[in-house]
């Protein structure tokens, strides 16, 4: 991902996709400059309303709707299916959350950048010090709440946005500290849950009383990484390094209380990765140091999943999740050749197997662009 100077002196960077056969280089890259939403402060005391999204033309960003030539890498023949969904990526290179336009069809090569975010970007942001608090991004996915859509961000550097998708009106913000954030979710009641590794916690905090509530509830989770909601069981997944944890969250928006229900033991440690399998509602994608795994909750079982023949492929996988248009699996996994050890420039997709390469991306992250938690 190179960089070059756009609009008003914004330097962007310009994201390619290359294929292990061909490689094209940009041809002319196309920014559009948004309108972005402003952020008005409200006292924390007083509940507030999910901010609702403007139109999508009105919240692109000064990075949105760059096109560029590429081609898509198989490594086996693509069968006939519908139009995959869009991906999002947490790009720690440009310090951005990235929305990718999925391509346009079997054998496309064109793709399209249409939507970004950073925090570095939003100026009502700055009391949250976004220069030191959004160092490496580090989760990117989409969530609904009241019908409207928002994008969940998340850095190590600590913090935590949920952010109206396409205006780009925060609805909530906080540093949670320098506890390496790994992850977020958004809760029915419009609170946030966040894991963060170091710190070894899982908290949720009471978003919902203001766009800078600090209030929250903290539990213990040592090595805590993942947290996902489960609409149908009403519980709260968390992930650490050596156990699965399902919370009953209660109490009440404004003090909420957490209570541990059910612990499953991992069959690796490094638990990493934790998302909704959605093609098999109920289920749990779960990563792990070298393997990836499934849980299933109703029969407390883990089962390892073989994404190819090479176990590699399964080894130190960031983040995982399958297309609920097509069934295809996204992962991302670090590659020696990035400058960033723990990030790679690849996506990586299975069933059909191919990747996608952005170039001089750090990615840290990457999930299909769906609100769906089952």
């Amino acid at each position: 991902m190179s960089r070059k100077a756009g609009l008003f002196g914004i330097t962007t960077p310009t994201w390619s996709i290359v294929g292990v056969s061909t490689s094209l280089r940009i041809g002319t890259v196309l920014l559009l400059v948004g309108l972005w939403g402003s952020v008005l402060p409200a006292a924390e005391a007083g509940a507030t309303q999910p901010a609702a999204p403007a139109r999508e033309s009105a919240g692109e960003s000064a990075e949105a709707a760059r096109w560029v030539e590429a081609t898509e890498s198989t490594r086996a023949t693509r069968p006939t299916r519908s139009a995959e969904s869009r991906i999002v990526v947490a790009d720690q290179g440009s310090r951005s959350v990235v929305v990718l336009a999925a391509p346009a069809g079997a054998g496309s090569r064109r793709s399209e950048a249409n939507w970004s975010w950073s925090a570095d970007r939003d100026p009502g942001l700055g009391d949250l010090r976004p220069a030191h608090t959004w160092t490496n991004p580090s989760e990117a996915k989409r969530r609904q709440l009241h019908d409207h859509d928002y994008l969940l961000a998340g850095a190590s550097g600590g913090l935590a946005a949920v952010v109206a998708y396409p205006s780009a009106r925060v609805y909530w913000a906080a540093d949670v500290g320098s506890d390496n954030l790994h992850s977020l979710e958004l809760l029915p009641d419009g609170n946030v849950a966040v894991t963060a590794s170091t710190g070894g916690y899982l908290r949720v905090y009471a978003a919902s009383q203001g766009p800078r509530a600090r209030r929250y509830v903290q539990a213990s989770l040592p090595g805590a990484h993942g947290v996902h909601y489960d609409p149908a069981g009403a519980l709260l997944w968390a992930l650490g390094d050596r156990e699965l944890v399902a919370y009953s969250v209660t109490g009440t928006a404004a003090a909420p209380t957490l209570t541990r229900v059910r612990t499953a033991t991992l069959p690796e440690t490094g638990g990493h990765d934790l998302s909704p399998v959605l093609s098999a509602p109920g289920r749990l994608w779960i990563t792990g140091h070298d393997h990836v795994w499934q849980y299933d909750p109703a029969a407390r079982t883990f089962e390892a999943v073989h994404l190819s023949a090479d176990p590699r492929d399964e080894a130190g996988v960031k983040s995982i999740g399958d297309d609920p248009a097509t069934g295809r699996i996204l992962t991302v996994r670090p590659t020696a050749d990035n400058p960033c050890s723990w990030c790679t420039s690849t996506l990586t997709l299975f069933r059909p197997d191919g990747t996608r390469t952005l170039a001089n991306a750090r990615l840290y992250k990457a999930r299909w662009w769906t609100a769906r938690r089952q």
